[in-house]
């Protein structure tokens, strides 16, 4: 148990908290001037990666899937001691049947389109030609960057120091614990499945009611910075990237403090996990501020780990879980998406009720961009992709914007959400899908007539 009561901390304690965490800052959050772009360090990286191995990148992505569905079957069917005794091997091998399903889905578009064999409408230039060709690459190239020098911003302390800053904040506004603060630091500086994964945990042990859980799970497991650019690089906006974040930031924070105020949100229990009895402590220690409760638990967090092979084998391990996790999904329901959205009226008939509404707030393209507006409860990139096409800017940045906020992707935060403890249903998640659109467009539209 560490001792809470105030205590001095030296200069290089402290100095361990605070270097790695602003080098992680500046990596992440500092927008540069680069080719007379604005963008973030990260993005330039990612840029010169893309640039060196451009020709092999469509390889390098279907090695990457199919390496993924034959770890999936061994982990699966012949379940050897190196992965069963690995809880990170575990996890990224033996995934639920659906994932598998996905893997396997991936793994034959990858292939396909990479050889240009089969049906053409899955290898085409404008659906699984796109994704390989065109998306991937991206992905491979930022999360490579993102995935490597995540521990800066995670395993040093900034966390705990924002979680105990926010602490007053977070149960007046969003009628939540401040410990909450933290999953969505978590979810904003790494990724939405980060979030759920916590708020899933701290739920089942009994520190989050079934609402706080359900309200954290959907709309503070927000869409990371790393996300966030590839979304943005998608649509050719990368420029705009620090008024595009901004922008939203403000949409999100709108959903968040609307969304748990009205149903399906505001009408889960206030009860707890099993039935037991919970509840949670928020006062900081006699003695001590919220600043400096914040350095107290950044310090000790930051003192444990000091270890540069702790720090390249936690890079590696985020690494080949955004590889893995992520590209397969996204090659299997992007594709089929694409080939929805480009050969059958799908979604233009879903979007439909979009364009009159769009075309009120004076969104140019507006048929165009309806057709996105309801793509992206499949997955967050579709939007982008479909979008990036659009010939007017300011759409293509009003359609990437509305993808980020609207959080609810089956092929990531949507599935955790079913498959863990928290109690919200397939439902539920569509409803909270439609919602988040509807709240959060006006306030990307009014930034973006502000903008452009």
């Amino acid at each position: 148990m560490i001792d809470a009561s105030r205590k001095k901390y030296t200069s290089s304690e402290i100095l361990k908290f605070v270097i790695p965490s602003l080098i992680g800052i500046g990596f992440f959050m500092v927008p540069l001037k680069y080719n007379g772009e604005i963008t973030i360090p990260i993005a330039i990286f990612s840029g010169w990666v893309q640039e060196w191995l451009s020709a092999y990148l469509p390889e390098i992505m279907t090695i990457i899937i199919v390496l993924t569905l034959l770890g999936t079957i061994i982990a699966k069917f012949f379940k050897p001691p190196f992965i069963e005794k690995s809880p990170f091997l575990r996890n990224l091998f033996d995934v639920p049947a659906i994932w598998f399903a996905s893997r396997i889905l991936g793994s034959i578009f990858a292939v396909i389109t990479l050889f240009q064999i089969g049906p053409e409408p899955v290898w085409s230039e404008t659906t699984g030609g796109l994704l390989l060709n065109d998306l991937l690459p991206i992905l491979f190239s930022v999360f490579l960057f993102a995935g490597l020098f995540l521990p800066l911003l995670l395993n040093f302390g900034l966390l705990e120091f924002f979680g105990s800053l926010l602490t007053k904040i977070m149960r007046p506004v969003f009628r939540l614990p401040g410990r909450s603060s933290i999953d969505c630091v978590a979810s904003w500086l790494g990724d939405g499945t980060i979030g759920v994964l916590l708020t899933s945990k701290q739920y089942e042990e009994g520190y989050y009611t079934k609402r706080e859980a359900a309200i954290i799970g959907t709309t503070f497991s927000v869409v990371s910075i790393t996300f966030s650019l590839v979304v943005i690089s998608q649509v050719n906006l990368g420029h705009l990237f620090v008024p595009f974040y901004l922008t939203i930031t403000a949409a999100g924070f709108v959903a968040a403090i609307i969304s748990p105020r009205i149903p399906p949100l505001s009408r889960k229990p206030d009860t707890y996990y099993n039935g037991r009895d919970g509840g949670l402590d928020e006062t900081i220690p006699k003695g001590h501020t919220p600043l400096s409760w914040g350095i107290f638990q950044a310090v000790e967090k930051a003192k444990g780990n000091q270890s540069v092979k702790t720090f390249f084998e936690q890079g590696a391990k985020n690494i080949l879980d955004m590889w893995m996790g992520v590209a397969p999904i996204v090659m299997a329901l992007g594709t089929l998406a694409l080939i929805l959205a480009e050969y059958t009226p799908v979604f233009k008939y879903l979007g439909m009720p979009f364009i009159p509404l769009l075309e009120f707030m004076q969104v140019p393209e507006a048929a165009v961009a309806s057709e996105t507006m309801i793509v992206g409860f499949a997955d967050m990139f579709l939007p982008s992709v479909i979008g990036a096409g659009i010939e007017s800017e300011m759409t293509r940045f009003v359609v990437a914007a509305v993808s980020v906020t609207q959080l609810i992707y089956m092929s990531e935060v949507g599935g955790l959400l079913l498959g863990s403890k928290i109690p919200v249903s397939l439902g539920d998640l569509i409803l909270i899908f439609l919602q988040r659109t509807l709240i959060t467009l006006p306030v990307i539209v009014l930034a973006a007539h502000i903008i452009f």
